[in-house]
């Protein structure tokens, strides 16, 4: 009853920090165009404000409260208050359910922990699969029907370990102790465009901080799967040359994300030393309107617009690849400023700078919370609301190249899209073999 009581009051807080901000430049029912950009320019990451100034246009709506899922936060009441930090950063005694419900912005320590919040954050807990996702690129003076490239992936998703909430075994999978994976991912097989036909990878997280990611790409071109090192998951996705090894060539396909950047942050968190920026209200997308979400018309589609926009209590986090890690060398993204939200724990924003410091792309998501992707859906239905990603923007802002994530795609007739938390997606789906089959 104390943990719910100060949970309550810290929300009530922030709302009212929300709601009260000198920085509150804008009122619901305003519509940002850029024109107006100036006016978020404290309310916005950098680089989502350069997303702003060329024409990704901002409906402004009511902050709405996040509920969790019941069961997350049934296991974050029962397991919480005996996870803590262990001296290497890692996380010691953790089950199920939010490791740090408080988090205190003079702890020394709060960067970590809210980055340890981002990773078992309650928007997909078990499982997850999301069909037919559509990533589109685009630059200046593009349209919206005309992209210069189109990927249609036929399966994103995940197995999780630990931090089990909703379908069993509950809280943990014998495989986390047995084998020490944390998590299985997997994305495959692209279906277009045709040269890609059949390219995927799958990425096991290991528990163990020391243990790099065991990753598979599956070669289209040589109908071969062949093992990826970690450093190649911090680069853009492409295709090899055919009898190449894994780090032979660079990608050959027009693409701004690399799978470091899934759902905003997706590199192993042990990799990266955390700074806490700051806690303070920010615009974010997390009650979109649309899904499937709809290109934006004033930018030539480079962007999500417009799209339902709120002030949210942001904590803002730098992260840092160790230089002692064994892939710092070949991380092509040293830096990262984080945007996550305080009560669904997701990134709203990030930014990301290259080895010489200087913002290079900045990401923007799209979120929502609902109780199903789309008002028809006959079969993703939850029993409760529950938060999803419905875009992801990431955008060089030199050249003003985007990359375009949607789940559900818009060309294809599957828009229910994301199945989480449903026991569809199981630890064979997240197989090396399983997806060189999908792939012939």
């Amino acid at each position: 009853m104390k943990v719910k009581l100060e949970v309550a009051v810290l929300v009530a807080l922030a709302v009212l920090s929300i709601t009260e901000s000198p920085r509150a430049a804008v009122s619901p029912g305003d519509t940002i165009t850029k024109d107006q950009a100036d006016r978020v320019a404290e309310l916005v990451s950098p680089g989502n404000l350069i997303l702003v100034k060329q024409g990704m246009s901002m409906k402004i709506v009511p902050t709405e409260r996040l509920e969790w899922p019941p069961p997350y936060k049934s296991a974050t009441e029962k397991y919480s208050a005996q996870v803590s930090l262990a001296p290497n950063g890692t996380l010691k005694n953790y089950l199920a359910g939010l490791p740090f419900p408080l988090v205190d912005a003079n702890d020394p320590q709060a960067a970590l922990k809210v980055m340890w919040n981002f990773s078992y954050r309650p928007l997909y807990t078990d499982d997850a699969i999301s069909k037919n996702v559509e990533i589109a690129s685009f630059r200046p003076g593009s349209t919206p029907a005309d992209p210069v490239e189109h990927f249609t992936i036929g399966n994103v998703g995940f197995y999780n370990n630990t931090g089990r909430t909703e379908v069993n075994p509950i809280p943990t999978d014998p495989e986390a102790t047995r084998a020490g994976i944390r998590y299985r991912f997997g994305a495959y097989p692209f279906l277009e465009p045709s040269e890609m036909r059949g390219f995927g990878f799958i990425r096991y997280r290991s528990l163990d901080p020391k243990i790099e990611d065991n990753s598979w790409m599956m070669n289209p071109r040589t109908r071969h799967t062949i093992r990826a090192s970690a450093s190649e998951l911090s680069d853009v996705l492409g295709i090899y040359q055919p009898g190449a090894g894994a780090g032979a060539g660079a990608a050959t396909y027009a693409s701004n994300l690399d799978p470091d950047s899934f759902f905003g942050f997706a590199a192993k968190i042990e990799d990266f030393n955390y700074r806490f920026l700051g806690e303070k209200p920010m615009l974010a997308v997390v009650h979109a309107e649309n899904s499937p979400a709809k290109a934006c018309p004033t930018d030539g589609g480079r962007t999500i617009c417009p799209e339902n926009w709120e002030m949210r209590q942001l904590y803002v986090i730098e992260a840092d690849a160790k230089q002692a890690s064994a892939i710092s060398s070949g991380v092509s993204i040293p830096k990262r400023i984080f945007c996550i939200d305080s009560e669904g724990w997701f990134i709203t924003a990030s930014d990301q700078y290259d080895r010489e410091g200087k913002l290079w792309k900045t990401i923007a998501t799209f979120n929502a919370y609902r109780d199903r992707p789309i008002p028809d859906a006959r079969v993703a239905i939850w029993p409760f609301k529950r938060m999803f990603q419905t875009a992801l923007v990431d955008e060089d802002v030199g050249t003003g190249f985007s990359t375009v994530v949607r789940s559900p795609g818009v060309e294809t007739d599957e828009h229910e899209s994301w199945y989480i938390n449903m026991g569809i997606a199981t630890e064979n789906v997240f197989n090396p073999t399983t997806m060189s089959n999908a792939a012939h």
